[in-house]
């Protein structure tokens, strides 16, 4: 690596302060903070719901769950509420609903504890970070 040059990027003092604060809190470095808003928006405009047309399904939204140290990554298929997972162990499964993926979720990564969870407050929208409880009522 010696010799290589690694890019460069300008910012101001106020953006830096911001990345640096940013950076602590989540335990990031400032490139991996600036990585992660470029992934999220990235998988915002690729992921969002759109209407469906002539029948079809809604386009699925990429949602994850971070539980016992692991993040398992997945599509919200809105209207019919089923998740499809797209990672980890679970990896090719479907489920009927949200609860019941989280539930599987939570079974395979502790079978001691009891899998009983709110899958609508489990997963997280990818590219808001929010609950996917915030489309549960929306239409499609």
């Amino acid at each position: 690596m010696e010799g290589e040059t690694m890019p460069q990027v300008e910012i101001d003092e106020a953006t830096d302060g911001y990345l640096d604060f940013a950076a602590g809190v989540a335990g990031l470095t400032k490139g991996q903070v600036v990585a992660r808003l470029v992934e999220q928006a990235r998988a915002g405009s690729q992921a969002q719901a759109t209407p469906a047309k002539d029948g079809a399904e809604p386009a699925p939204v990429r949602i994850h769950a971070d539980y016992a140290g692991q993040r398992t990554q997945a599509f919200f298929v809105p209207g019919p509420g089923r998740i499809e997972i797209v990672s980890g162990p679970l990896s090719g499964q479907v489920f009927r609903t949200p609860s019941e993926a989280a539930r599987a979720i939570v079974m395979d990564a502790r079978p001691d504890v009891s899998p009983a969870r709110n899958g609508w407050t489990f997963f997280l929208v990818t590219a808001t970070g929010q609950p996917l409880q915030t489309l549960r009522h929306r239409p499609v």
